[in-house]
């Protein structure tokens, strides 16, 4: 792990690297929508309605995976101080709380027509809008700290206790009487029709990638701030 301490060699990781997620992941998710909005076909219930599911689903995954990050981020910043690990924990908590608005938007209006309201205060959707204002606490957080790409020792506990909420959203649809649907893939296999799945799963990868390419950019960045900021620091002290 500590192999990628060195920003340089980071860096000439990550360069390639974002690229091809980024390209692999657009490609994936363009595919994904044309495959769901095309090929794949109405749902007997729901109708066309269904078809946000290629957007919703991905983009409660990455809200609920952007905290799993950070708190991963976290520990590793906290337990072994890994130079990059607050950046990283920085870098994906934007993306993670746009994924995170993105879900609890498209659930919206996919609810709309399905339940017959743009919101209820159900056990999923509250906790999901928790996650929301836990990135937006998080953000402000790390926007207080001193140094310029590092995240602070307390935004690094915020990330950790904030993610006890996760296995809460994973499970709230089994604890609690609620009007979402129970959940579709579990370890023990899939209840969605293979029509549905196969698009949504490139669908799920491709945004994953997408997410990925948008965190090492931001890591990237962070990285270059950082080296103009010392490189400035040293001429004014010549």
């Amino acid at each position: 792990m500590h192999r990628f301490a060195n920003p340089t060699r980071f860096l000439k990781l990550a360069r390639p690297l974002t690229w091809i997620c980024f390209w692999s992941g657009l490609a994936l998710v363009l595919g994904a929508c044309i495959w769901g909005l095309a090929a794949a076909p109405a749902d007997r219930l729901m109708g066309d309605t269904v078809r946000i599911l290629y957007i919703h689903v991905p983009t409660a995954w990455l809200g609920m995976g952007g905290w799993v990050a950070i708190a991963l981020a976290s520990i590793v910043q906290l337990v072994w101080r890994h130079p990059l690990a607050g950046i990283a924990a920085r870098a994906a908590a934007m993306p993670g709380a746009v994924f995170a608005g993105l879900c609890l938007l498209s659930g919206s209006i996919w609810g709309r027509p399905t339940w017959g309201a743009w919101w209820v205060w159900d056990g999923r959707l509250t906790s999901m809008l928790i996650l929301f204002f836990l990135y937006i606490g998080y953000i402000a957080l790390v926007n207080a700290s001193s140094e310029r790409g590092q995240t602070s020792r307390t935004a690094a506990i915020f990330g950790i206790v904030g993610a006890v909420n996760i296995p809460i959203i994973n499970r709230s649809v089994v604890w609690w009487e609620t009007v979402h649907q129970p959940p579709s893939i579990t370890l023990s296999g899939s209840s969605i029709d293979s029509a549905f799945l196969w698009p949504l799963l490139a669908s799920v990868i491709g945004f994953s990638l997408l997410f990925g390419a948008i965190v090492l950019m931001r890591m990237r960045a962070a990285l270059a701030d950082i080296r103009v900021e010392a490189r400035l620091q040293r001429l004014a002290a010549a």
